[in-house]
């Protein structure tokens, strides 16, 4: 007999999610953890009005895992920010949520255990009582903004955050975007073009009204006052490099002829390092040199990097995966970051 329905044909199931409000009352903030988050955003939007003079970097590992190693890097990195912290202002990496071209893992949220279970929130749980350890530790977070549901849950607790490539032409995006709470990072599209983010930044300033879920987790209608902190993220496209001073220069221009922000973000990774995650730190040597020679429109970087170097596959035997080692992109090991911040620290010290 042919299936006469109209509607759900390709549904296999919807389950229940735990409310917005429910799942903060099961994992609230201490004051302590509210206190770093609120620094945190304060800190980031004073360097992009330059009342901070000092550069933040968003740096960390690619996608999280393993989050008893994102812990171990978290204290690395609190203390390696500690000791740089009069050029640099280090914002930890707290990826959950990969976008992917075709198929493959999507991240910590989507399905925890790696096996395709799917235990969506379980992985919810478990990234926000990571966030709350890291937030605990004084570091402030980062993530990449990607499914229009999930904010509502995480990013209380995140003091920036990233619409990648793929994501920054989407309207969803920009208006989701538009009623963050902290800064947002636009990346340039993947063909290399500025206009996708140029229209983000432009979009994202202005309030929207969309359809979206409340604290009880009823749909409903989100109207927003707009996010006045946007910027642009460099990330080359189309096998080219963009973080160079003639791309830079025509960033700038691109900038101020749309009225936008003139801030710029250069991301060390993707095509800007040629997808060699060893190139990052001559990116970010590149760009510092930039700066010394007089140039006052870079605020920011972004360095994927890790316990140990590279990436790898996603075993069948999770009990063969490699400790502190990127299961997405390609990082670089502590040992090249601690010296590529260290290198930028004393360089920036000559401004002083």
């Amino acid at each position: 007999m042919t299936d006469q329905r109209i509607e759900d044909l390709n549904i296999v199931s919807c389950s229940r999610l735990i409310t917005p409000e429910a799942f903060k009352r099961l994992l609230p903030m201490s004051e302590s953890v509210a206190k770093s988050v609120l620094n945190g955003r304060e800190t980031i939007k004073n360097i992009l009005e330059r009342k901070d003079k000092r550069l933040f970097i968003v740096i960390g590992p690619c996608s999280i895992h393993d989050p008893e190693a994102a812990i171990d890097y978290g204290k690395r990195l609190k203390a390696l920010a500690d000791r740089v912290e009069d050029t640099l202002y280090l914002v930890m990496r707290v990826y959950f949520e990969k976008p992917r071209s075709t198929i493959g893992w999507k991240g910590l949220i989507n399905d925890p255990h790696m096996n395709g279970s799917f235990e969506i929130e379980e992985g919810l749980h478990i990234g926000r009582r990571l966030l709350l350890e890291l937030a605990d530790l004084g570091l402030p977070l980062a993530t990449e903004a990607l499914d229009p549901i999930s904010p509502q849950y995480m990013q209380d607790l995140i003091s920036w955050s990233a619409i990648g490539a793929r994501t920054t032409e989407s309207q969803t995006h920009r208006e989701m975007s538009s009623g963050l709470s902290c800064t947002v990072g636009f990346k340039n599209g993947t063909d290399g073009s500025l206009a996708v983010a140029v229209n983000a930044l432009k979009s994202v300033s202005h309030p929207h009204n969309f359809l979206g879920i409340d604290a009880d987790g009823h749909v409903s209608t989100v109207s927003t006052a707009g996010n006045k902190y946007g910027h642009i993220v460099l990330r080359g496209g189309n096998g080219k490099p963009n973080y160079d001073s003639v791309n830079i220069a025509t960033c700038e221009k691109t900038l101020r002829e749309a009225d936008v922000c003139p801030y710029i973000m250069v991301d060390c990774s993707h095509e800007n390092s040629s997808k060699d995650p060893a190139l990052q730190p001559l990116v970010a040597e590149n760009v510092t040199n930039q700066i010394l020679e007089g140039n006052q429109s870079i605020i920011a970087l972004m360095i994927e990097s890790n316990i140990n170097f590279g990436n790898q596959s996603i075993p069948e035997n999770l009990d063969d995966l490699k400790y502190g080692v990127s299961v997405t992109d390609g990082c670089i090991d502590w040992e090249t970051t601690e010296k590529c911040v260290m290198d930028m620290h004393e360089k920036l010290l000559t401004l002083e």
